[in-house]
């Protein structure tokens, strides 16, 4: 019998292999609604490409909505040259040190799939200030093996056509640890998935959405939850595990391998999300109530989906439970599967001791 780490891994694994760059989700949508559709109520793909799947409460038409991000970061190409060098610009929030020789994947315009690899002048011919500097996009192509653009089009590419990272997910370490593209957000996108599943007996209506465009400006949240009007609401995101090396311990955000972080802030200043008190204290009292290992978290740049969610309509008390994840925005995040198993449970928890009375008293500010 397999456990529920191994399932999640499976899941995860499923996820993080097929391309889904912000607004081009199809294929990851479709993955969403088969792991869906069997537990839910009801289940709808809004006119954005949200994943809408509901368990009716038993007790409560109270709402409480966990989002998880279905896009990843990636590349458009924008430009083809006679000999086939492909150029290309970023879909998100992409730095051009990440991208040097790297294997990649483009989607062609019958969905095949052909690979490449990002080249760069070699550094023998390269000028001393060119070798000390990060490169620009302007510098890198992509390179397919083709020798003319008429090849590149007769292989159904053209400008517009979608790439992602060319990797798989691996286990790495004890087993525990797994390094691979898109963790951001497919770790939590699964973590919701596997909490979706086992949450029962849920008092109040629970909404696992699965969003699109959260890497360009949280769109899928924002239509989501104006579509759902939610009375609490929660992102599953990643966060940034910085306990490596180059960064000293008393900048760290969180640690990997250690449990859930809770976040209490983040965007700079405080510009992304506020945690709200009462909401955070819910949670860490589930967390302790079920012997759920967490982190805080305060994050001072980056956001969540539960910063659109968080100012739907007249407010809506929002946190994000974040799964630490080294070298994010990279074709090699490292996440750990204790981390992601103990974030579904925190969210299953939840849902199970989310009621009406603890939403009213989190909701709730009359004066007289």
């Amino acid at each position: 019998m397999k456990s529920a780490k191994d399932e999640i891994f499976e899941i995860l694994k499923k996820l993080t292999y097929d391309v889904g760059i912000s607004g081009y989700e199809d294929n990851i949508r479709g993955m969403v609604i088969d792991e869906l559709e069997n537990y839910a109520d009801s289940l709808e793909v809004d006119s954005l490409g949200n994943v809408i799947a509901v368990k009716k409460g038993s007790k409560s038409s109270k709402k409480l909505m966990i989002a998880a991000h279905m896009d990843e970061i990636g590349l458009m190409i924008s430009y083809i040259d006679e000999r086939g060098f492909l150029k290309f610009a970023p879909v998100g929030g992409i730095t051009e040190r990440t991208l040097l020789g790297q294997k990649v994947k483009i989607i062609t315009k019958d969905n095949k799939i052909i690979k490449g690899v990002i080249g760069l002048k070699p550094p023998h011919i390269m000028k001393p200030e060119e070798a000390k500097q990060v490169p620009d996009f302007s510098d890198l192509y992509i390179d397919i093996g083709f020798f003319s653009k008429d090849e590149v089009l007769k292989n159904g590419i053209d400008i517009g056509s979608i790439v992602s990272f060319d990797r798989e997910l691996e286990r790495i370490g004890n087993g525990d640890i797994v390094t691979g593209k898109s963790l951001d957000d497919r770790a939590g996108l699964a973590a919701m998935i596997q909490a979706f599943k086992n949450i029962d007996n849920n008092e109040v209506n629970i909404y696992a959405v699965a969003t699109v465009q959260e890497e360009v400006g949280l769109k899928g949240a924002k239509v989501s939850a104006f579509r759902v009007e939610p009375d609490i609401a929660i992102a599953l995101d990643v966060t940034i595990a910085s306990d490596v090396p180059s960064i000293p311990e008393g900048s760290w955000v969180c640690k990997l391998n250690q449990g859930p972080a809770i976040k209490l802030i983040d965007g700079q200043k405080g510009t992304g999300l506020i945690a709200n008190k009462k909401l955070v204290d819910f949670v860490t009292n589930v967390a302790n109530k079920y012997n759920v290992p967490y982190q805080l978290e305060v994050l001072t740049g980056g956001t969540t989906d539960a910063s659109a969610m968080n100012l739907n309509k007249e407010g809506v008390p929002s946190i994000a439970i974040s799964i630490p994840a080294r070298y994010i925005h990279s074709p090699v995040e490292v996440v750990s599967l204790n981390d992601l198993e103990n974030t579904s449970i925190l969210a299953t928890k939840v849902a199970k001791e989310m009621n009406e009375k603890t939403i009213l008293n989190l909701i709730n500010q009359k004066i007289k």
